[in-house]
């Protein structure tokens, strides 16, 4: 992760996230009472997308996910691709993130 803006300088925070083939975050939820969120620009090799209880969408350069606050989701590279994305903060009121569950090797390993 490489962060592009500074948090303490700026409203929004956005950084460069690259994956290595295989490799992808826990699922995830990020929490605000207003606003808040993330956006995902897919800038860089194949990804997956997936929100709790729907199918995972792949991702290609240009992509844009638009992932509203309290949605618990994942997103990584494919098995045999790296992927980068921009990852932005959207900012909201009392933002925060909630880290859970890793994707098993079984779920994972079932997207083709």
């Amino acid at each position: 992760m490489n962060p592009l803006t500074d948090p303490n300088k700026t409203a929004v925070f956005l950084a460069n996230v690259t994956f290595e083939p295989g490799c992808r975050n826990n699922w995830h939820i990020h929490h605000a009472t207003k606003g808040g969120g993330q956006l995902l620009i897919c800038t860089a090799g194949e990804g997956w997308y997936q929100e709790e209880g729907k199918e995972a969408v792949s991702l290609v350069p240009g992509t844009v996910i638009t992932i509203p606050a309290e949605v618990k989701h994942w997103h990584g590279a494919k098995k045999d691709s790296w992927f980068s994305h921009i990852a932005v903060e959207v900012p909201g009121e009392n933002c925060s993130n909630e880290w859970c569950e890793p994707i098993t090797d079984e779920e994972y390993n079932k997207l083709a």
